[in-house]
């Protein structure tokens, strides 16, 4: 059976949890919205992909390259709410209580962490499905390599096809669509009108970022022709800030992030702290954990 890696982009589904669920306590008034809507999300994306092989990865930090580079990168981003802070923990807890392997670096970021356990995991012929919204995470995508995104209703991964169909550029140049375009996310600024049709017309024209930039002077558009000839140092910076890091040192083996079942003593007061009832349900009285089991 070949190996199926899932990486999971932690912050996200903490965050994604905590908003889509309005209000949910336990019984002492702690907030548990986002600890129940990643359980469920989890649980969910396991279900729809069955993986051999699993990595919750959290963010460490920001990257000190990137901020380097541009010291506004990302501070456009609010503070985490108090509530979501406080759960972040528990939600941790409870992946190494339920068995799923998790990883966190400081002062570095999930995106490269998942890019380069992505990189490892295909180069040893893996499958691999990464779950996030994050359109940084196309420019990964490969006949192997696919993206689930929670906002496509349809459930079904991501391969190059759907990334083309959804940028106008394949994955080999996602990077470069959005050196010109820029990431209003993460707080990046693009080519003075340079939008997302716009940058995929000219990297079909001219086959990479630095293609359009030798490009320029033959741009009939004139406004367009001035903001492409000024662009290099903008280009080369956001080449830097948006191509994710596949080759960082270290980090979990592959072969360690195997699910492992769960263990009843440590999810029954977790599950009776927060008012789970049905999952304290299906631990049975003395029964074993059953993994992924949910609300």
């Amino acid at each position: 059976m070949t190996s199926h890696l899932l990486l999971v982009d932690a912050h996200h589904y903490a965050f994604r949890s905590f908003h889509a669920i309005r209000s949910l306590h336990a019984p002492d008034g702690t907030p548990t919205n986002a600890i129940f809507g990643f359980i469920k999300t989890l649980q969910k994306i396991v279900g729809i992909l069955s993986p051999t092989h699993v990595c919750v990865v959290w963010d460490g930090g920001l990257d000190e390259q990137r901020t380097r580079e541009w010291p506004a990168y990302k501070a456009n981003r609010s503070e985490t709410p108090q509530d979501l802070a406080a759960q972040i923990p528990q939600i941790v807890a409870w992946l190494d209580a339920a068995g799923w392997p998790q990883f966190v670096r400081p002062g570095t970021e999930a995106d490269d962490w998942i890019g380069t356990l992505a990189h490892q995991a295909s180069a040893r012929a893996w499958a691999v499905t990464i779950a996030s919204a994050d359109k940084d995470f196309m420019q990964l995508v490969t006949p192997e390599v696919r993206l689930l995104n929670p906002n496509d209703k349809s459930e079904r991964p991501w391969g190059p096809p759907e990334v083309e169909a959804k940028t106008g550029v394949p994955p080999t140049l996602v990077a470069d669509w959005l050196a010109l375009v820029g990431d209003s996310v993460d707080n990046i600024p693009g080519i003075p009108g340079v939008g997302p049709k716009t940058a995929a017309d000219l990297l079909r024209r001219f086959g990479s970022a630095q293609g359009v930039l030798a490009a320029a002077p033959s741009i009939k558009a004139e406004k367009l022709r001035a903001e492409l000839l000024g662009a290099a140092e903008t280009l080369r910076r956001n080449a830097v800030m948006v191509r994710l890091k596949c080759d960082l040192p270290g980090g979990p083996a592959l072969d360690q992030l195997t699910p492992r079942p769960g263990d009843p003593a440590l999810l029954r007061p977790m599950y009776q702290r927060w008012n789970f009832r049905s999952l304290l349900a299906a631990l049975g009285p003395e029964g074993p954990a059953l993994q992924g089991e949910l609300l």
